[in-house]
């Protein structure tokens, strides 16, 4: 749990006190590679906080084809959101693509520990302001860029995850062919 408090310390300090009352409302799970925190149909009852590892949020279309919404690794935080605060069931998946930790909470435990105490408000409304803006500049990139810009924004914010992520998933995400990656990479190592 010292990881959760730290995670949280980088935008408010807590006292010891309030973080006893805070991680009763958190459950540390651990996470194999493949396997699944939520999929298509599932109600999506929690919320992640990333502790260890990579996964990837993703939904199928009518037609099979898997759309990737968001990768996320250490300190990220994942859901369906629109599923999570309306309590319904998710059309999203989340799978662990390395084996992984993620700490957990309910709606019920994100309102109740936002009512307490104002500085969690803060604390989560500070992370889904910052995972609104990176989808937003994520549907940017995908409107207006290039494949190669999106291939050296990609590569440039998120390095670590250029090595552990399988390319197919990285096209995916890019919005680009296999074969087109493969290019973009060749050409980005010359």
């Amino acid at each position: 749990m010292e990881r959760l408090r730290k995670h949280i310390e980088e935008i408010t300090s807590v006292t010891d006190e309030e973080f006893d009352y805070i991680k009763t409302f958190f459950t540390l799970k651990q996470v194999r590679k493949h396997q699944y925190l939520l999929q298509d149909g599932d109600q999506a009852t929690h919320e992640y906080c990333i502790a260890k590892g990579i996964f990837r949020v993703f939904y199928v279309d009518k037609d099979g084809k898997e759309h990737i919404v968001q990768f996320a690794q250490q300190n990220w935080w994942m859901s369906d959101y629109g599923a999570y605060f309306h309590q319904k069931k998710t059309n999203m998946h989340i799978e662990c693509m390395e084996s992984g930790e993620v700490f957990s909470t309910t709606l019920y435990g994100r309102e109740k520990l936002s009512a307490d105490l104002h500085k969690m408000e803060h604390f989560f409304r500070v992370k889904l302001t910052n995972g609104y803006v990176g989808q937003q500049r994520r549907i940017i990139s995908l409107l207006s860029s290039t494949p190669q810009q999106r291939y050296e924004e990609f590569a440039e914010l998120y390095p670590n995850m250029m090595q552990k992520i399988p390319k197919k998933y990285i096209a995916e995400y890019l919005g680009v062919s296999r074969e087109t990656l493969s290019r973009l990479y060749s050409e980005n190592r010359a």
